[in-house]
Order: C-alpha cells, then structure tokens, then sequence
C-alpha cells in the first residue's frame, strides 16, 4: 500500500488531461486550456493517455459519449467537469482524487464494471472492391464528437476501406445552456441589436478567433510547439493585449507557419474547393488546406491592425473570422459543414482531419436564424 500511494503522488503531481470541450462551451475550453498551460499539466490526444478527463459543459445528449470516453482512461483517474470558466477547484479535486488511494480502489471497481458493459465504436461490416480493384473489409468508425483539436459536437460517421474514406454522414450535437449563436461572433450580434461596439472590440474577437482555428490545424498537422504559441497568442490577444505589444510576436508567428515547408508540404492538395462564387465555394475557403490556413493568417494580420480603431463597428464591413455576417442568412459554418461529405470522400483519414480543422466548423453558429440575433 506504501508503494501505491507514492505511485498515486507522482500521477497527480503532474496530471495528464483529456479535454473534451461540448457545444457551446467556448468561454469554458478557452479558460481550461490557458488553466492547464499555466500549471503545466500537459493536454493529451487521447482520453487512453489522460490522468484525467476535463468535460467542458454540458450537453445531455453526449452523456453516453461521456462515459463510453471515461470507460477508457486507465487506472488512477479522475473526472472534472467544468460547467464555467472558473477551474481552479475543479481541477485542485481532480488532482487529490488522484492521489487518494481509497478514491483510486473505487476506480479499479468502477472500470472492472465498465468494461463488463463496454461497447465497441467501429466493426468490420461488410467487404467491397477498393479504388484499386482489391476486395477488403469496410470498417464503420465514428470520428468525434470528443476528440482532440476537433469542432465541438461534430461527429463524422464514415466508412473507411483501407485508410480511405468511403462514405460519410454528418452528426451535430447541441448543448444544454441557451443557444445564442457562436461566442466568436458576439460582437456582431450586439452590433445587430443596436448596442454600441466598436471596430476594435470586434477585431479583437476575430484575430483570437483565427489563432485558436490556427492552433487545432497546426495540433492536427503534428506541429505542438506552434500550436501552443498559437492559443499562447490568442489568450493575449483576449486579455486586451496592446496592438504594439502583439504586433512583433504575431508577425513572428506568421511569417513562422506561413513559409514553414514541412506544413505546406504535408497539406499542399487537401481538400481542394473551387473559387467563390455561383456554384462555387463559400466566401473565404477556395482553395486547398495551404490556401485556407494562409489566408487566415493574412486575416489575422488584418484584425491586428484594427486593435486600435475606436470607431462604431458596421457588421456588414468588418467580417468574423469564418466569414461574412449575415443574420437572416445561414452561417458560414453550416456551409462549412455541407461541403464534409463530398470533400472528405476519397480522403485519407489523417488528411480528412487536416480538411476539417482548415474549415473549423463552429457548429455553435450553426442555429435558427432568431437565435443569432440574441445576446451571446
């Protein structure tokens, strides 16, 4: 038992998290991600590699998705659930149930009982002939809704033969707090409803935007390090950051990915849309994966040099960060979400999730028309 409880200090002195952010929870990730970076727990890719599973708000319909997640860390384990933005008590329990023996033999019992229960997520349903004529099985696999660097509440149900996808089917969940529409575009709404904003209130929110979108590419394209600087970046740019104090990182930032080889190489081609237009792509997004990630990086250049433009902000000038706004019009993002099937059809799964997060569907948008009117 000694032995134990010094295994049980060293998993809680520094605990590995899973984060799984739900719909409608972006204030709520945002602070845990910024929380987790400051005590130096370091996030994982994958809930088998986690200490700890950090749930972001509630949603009630991915309960089951929740546990079947919570089925999977090992033993010591701990469960947080984040309902605001203030995490530090969370978290501080979480840490302690780790390093309580008692706590961590209910575990044990706990998961000896889930895995009785479990369910597997993929089977072999079927075979059928590959794009090269050979017969091989179709796998059925669920990718999201709680994955890493991945749209909160977007499942994507496909059928892989080999490593390329088949078929795909969209699934979006919903959260359980009022749908008011996306918070990365709350400054508009207030903008619509008449209350006073200004340019660089909305810019500030836009620049954020394209750097937290940057760091789930740059986190699916195996680059961490520029990931981390991208949200490291984006939680100064929220913290009322200074244009002058941001200016010199951000443009280190930029020229950085924007003539990184290795990333230009490894998504030149992906998930190529034609030009905007009459039959053509949404506002924003023609292009490859190498176009799209670069012009959100002139974009958010642009958004930096209005960090200082005190003037009335005109919704129908100054865009969000995923495209023009319109309230009586579908959102960018619900265009985003219609392409997926047919774009990542062909696709191989690793270059699907590249497809994806240089679209970053915020599926917080993608509400009736009314609601993004209201208050965010």
């Amino acid at each position: 038992m000694e032995l134990s409880a010094v295994l049980l200090r060293l998993a809680a002195a520094r605990p590995r998290v899973f984060l799984a952010p739900l719909p409608g929870a972006t204030p709520i990730r945002l602070a845990a991600e910024r929380e987790l970076r400051e005590r130096g727990w370091p996030s994982v890719d994958g809930p088998a590699q986690a200490d700890i599973l950090l749930v972001a708000g509630d949603a009630a319909e991915l309960e089951a998705t929740v546990r079947d997640t919570w089925a999977t860390l090992p033993v010591p384990r701990a469960l947080a659930r984040a309902t605001t933005p203030q995490l530090a008590e969370i978290l501080d329990a979480a840490r302690r149930s780790l390093g309580d023996p008692a706590a961590q033999r209910r575990q044990l019992a706990e998961q000896a009982e889930q895995r009785e229960t479990a369910h597997g997520g993929a089977s072999m349903a079927e075979r059928g002939p590959d794009r090269d004529g050979l017969e091989l099985d179709r796998l059925h696999l669920a990718l999201g809704p709680l994955l890493a660097d991945w749209p909160a509440g977007l499942t994507l149900h496909v059928v892989l033969q080999g490593d390329v996808i088949q078929q795909v089917e969209v699934g979006i969940a919903t959260g359980d707090g009022p749908r008011h529409g996306s918070w990365w575009t709350e400054p508009w709404r207030r903008a619509t409803a008449g209350e006073p904003v200004t340019v660089a209130e909305a810019a500030r929110r836009g620049a954020a935007a394209h750097l937290d979108s940057l760091a789930r590419l740059l986190g699916v394209a195996g680059w961490p390090d520029a990931a981390t600087t991208a949200r490291l970046l984006r939680d100064r740019t929220l913290a009322e950051g200074s244009a002058d104090g941001l200016r010199g990182p951000v443009h280190r930032f930029v020229r950085r990915v924007g003539g990184s080889r290795t990333l230009r190489w490894s998504t030149r081609g992906l998930g190529r849309l034609p030009a905007a237009g009459a039959g053509g792509s949404p506002p924003g997004v023609a292009g490859d994966v190498v176009d799209r990630y670069r012009r959100r990086l002139s974009r958010l250049v642009d958004d930096l040099d209005r960090l200082d433009a005190t003037g009335p902000l005109d919704p129908g000038e100054v865009e969000p960060a995923r495209g023009p706004w319109d309230p009586d019009a579908p959102p960018p993002s619900a265009a985003f979400v219609g392409l997926l099937p047919e774009l990542l059809t062909g696709a191989e799964i690793a270059a699907a999730r590249l497809i994806v997060a240089s679209l970053d569907p915020d599926l917080d948008e993608v509400v009736p028309a009314g609601d993004r009117r209201g208050h965010g």
